[in-house]
């Protein structure tokens, strides 16, 4: 059965599970983790968002494999080599555990900086973030049961906000502050 598109109103809670989370990451990854960060809408506080807590972690490289799939797995996470995204290796929690996606990158890639400038970028900008909550609300009401619909269709709004947040950081010369975790 497919699972129902839900957006929740911000948690305050979310910071704290993250938390939480990653430094139980920090502390299996140790120096492998070159950062650990609270990524997507549960990061950006009052953002509605489902209720899905992103982490992504920067590593060196993705081998050897087993370096970074061991101990993620030993903190009970599951890793599915099905993903068809080749920027990131991504980490499922086990069924009937809280929802939590761990996708780790590359430090320095595209994906990667994607995520924390589109993470910054909402944080620094309520009218936008207010906008995505409002397209995510009406997208989640129209897409019900079609993950990936929703999914595609947020990509215009996505778009539009990461013209301007390429702009953002332009003129406010932006880089990613410290590790979350």
């Amino acid at each position: 059965m497919t699972e129902r598109v839900v957006i929740a109103a911000y948690d305050p809670e979310w910071p704290s599970i993250f938390l939480e989370l990653g430094t139980s990451l920090r502390k299996a990854l140790g120096d492998a983790a070159l950062r650990i960060d609270h990524i997507g809408s549960t990061a950006v506080p009052g953002l509605d968002a489902k209720p899905i807590i992103d982490i992504q972690i920067s590593v060196a490289s993705f081998d050897p494999l087993d370096a970074l799939r061991i101990p993620i797995e030993g903190l009970g996470f599951v890793f599915r080599a099905d993903n068809p995204e080749l920027t990131k290796r991504y980490f499922r929690e086990k069924p009937g555990k809280r929802r939590t996606h761990i996708h780790v990158r590359r430090s320095g890639t595209w994906a990667e900086q994607f995520a924390l400038l589109f993470r910054d970028y909402m944080r620094a900008h309520d009218e936008d973030a207010k906008r995505y909550a409002e397209v995510k609300h009406r997208l989640a009401a129209q897409y019900g049961e079609d993950r990936h619909g929703y999914t595609e269709a947020k990509s215009p709004f996505l778009w539009e906000v990461m013209a301007k947040a390429d702009r953002w950081s332009q003129e406010t010369g932006w880089a990613p502050g410290l590790s979350d975790a």
